[in-house]
């Protein structure tokens, strides 16, 4: 039933329009609906993200991941846009300086919004 429909992650916004700058201004994404309360990032590849405004969010998951080609250099365009990316060092996953966990298949790094979701970028 499902096979052929894309999804959507849904993230909650504290405070809609600052998200928004986020994904525009940071990451290079662009609006592709807004509507009261809530809006549509257009993503590559026709993928989508829905934030939606809520009065207070926490979730200590990976909410969201994006598939990229070349994860370090990546890492620079985002840090030079002044997006900074966490360091783990838990029982089986350990990043390293720039934030990439590796386990040689897939390699790995996450990254906050501004309402304090969990991104993810990965490489396989």
């Amino acid at each position: 039933m499902l096979t052929d429909a894309p999804v959507i992650p849904t993230l909650p916004v504290v405070d809609l329009q600052r998200a928004i700058s986020f994904y525009k201004d940071k990451l290079g994404l662009a609006v592709e609906q807004a509507m009261k309360g809530a809006t549509i990032i257009r993503c590559g590849e026709g993928t989508k993200l829905f934030l939606y405004q809520r009065a207070q969010t926490k979730a200590d998951n990976t909410a969201a991941g994006f598939s990229v080609k070349d994860i370090e250099k990546t890492i620079k365009e985002l840090k030079d846009k002044g997006v900074v990316f966490e360091q783990y060092d838990l029982p089986g996953l350990k990043t390293n300086e720039d934030g990439i966990a590796d386990d040689g298949s897939t390699k790995s790094a996450w990254f906050k919004d501004t309402e304090g979701n969990i991104l993810a970028i990965n490489q396989m």
